[in-house]
């Protein structure tokens, strides 16, 4: 049978405005490439609009919609895609200090700016955009009018990223921070410490220097000869509780993810003795590490 004839459906615009009183104006369009067209059309004020494109959110589109030098800017995941291609850009944009996030090619259809801007949930976020909340599952809508509504300028990420994730008992916390090289004194013998580096050989003398409670890094991938494993082991002489979250499942160099989003991979036999399991989520695994003198 043939396909009917909607003359409804040229009537939708290729692109289309939304205001918010008082925010960035957010412009949604069916793709990446009719950036240079709105700004012929409309012009953007940089710095002012947010812009949602139904385009993959990849390098090639992240420079076509950088154009418009935009404060934000949301695209699809496209599956995510051979390494990593349908999201890379957004970490174009995070260079750039733009926020950006992706929706999940499941909930939109490719090349329907409306579609995206009804019915899209977020699949990924840059550092960015995370910090301004937005998050996996959130709509794009709302994912959107925060960062239409976010401050200007924002304020620069820090190298540590540090950040209290549970106060735990006995004056034992969760901290995540990204990298085990950036301990504090005040961990010493008191905070689990949630860190984005691999569990390497590199850092058996930052972790038996400074001496956490305990702590949870990357697997690194694993890698050869399972050097990505290879503090565990000192650690454990050491008297120190240690697991690693694979790589696959959480960002290195972003403590938040390796507390929020890893799963654990390995971990030594001090862990291991109060409940830590492969398989275990790291909110899990850092409960029972922060926890485990208070049972």
């Amino acid at each position: 049978m043939d396909a009917q004839h909607d003359p409804e459906a040229e009537a939708v615009p290729e692109w289309f405005t939304v205001k918010l009183d008082g925010a960035r104006k957010i412009v949604v369009l069916d793709s990446a490439t009719f950036v240079a067209r709105h700004l012929e059309a409309d012009g953007t004020d940089p710095d002012n609009t947010v812009i949602v494109s139904a385009s993959y959110s990849g390098v090639y589109c992240a420079k076509l919609v950088q154009r418009a030098a935009p404060f934000g800017a949301i695209g699809i995941d496209c599956g995510i895609g051979k390494d990593g291609a349908g999201v890379a850009g957004l970490w174009y944009y995070e260079a750039l200090g733009i926020p950006a996030a992706a929706a999940d090619i499941a909930t939109v259809e490719l090349g329907n700016g409306l579609d995206l801007w009804e019915a899209g949930r977020i699949s990924r976020s840059n550092w960015l955009a995370h910090a301004l909340g937005v998050i996996v599952g959130m709509t794009v809508k709302d994912a959107a009018h925060l960062l239409a509504t976010a401050p200007s300028p924002l304020p620069e990420p820090d190298g540590e990223n540090r950040e209290i994730m549970v106060e735990g008992p006995n004056g034992h916390n969760v901290v995540a921070t990204n990298s085990i090289a950036e301990c504090l004194p005040e961990d010493f013998e008191t905070n689990v410490m949630c860190t984005a580096g691999h569990t390497g050989r590199s850092v058996i003398g930052y972790i038996t220097g400074f001496r956490p409670y305990a702590f949870i890094c990357s697997d690194g991938g694993i890698g050869k000869n399972n050097s990505g494993l290879l503090a565990l082991g000192p650690a454990n002489d050491a008297g120190i509780p240690g697991a690693s979250v694979s790589a696959a499942t959480a960002r290195m160099g972003d403590g938040h993810s390796i507390y929020e989003d890893g799963v654990i991979s390995a971990m030594n036999d001090l862990a291991a003795a109060v409940g830590v399991r492969i398989g275990m989520t790291a909110r899990e695994a850092a409960r029972l590490l922060v926890e485990r003198d208070a049972r």
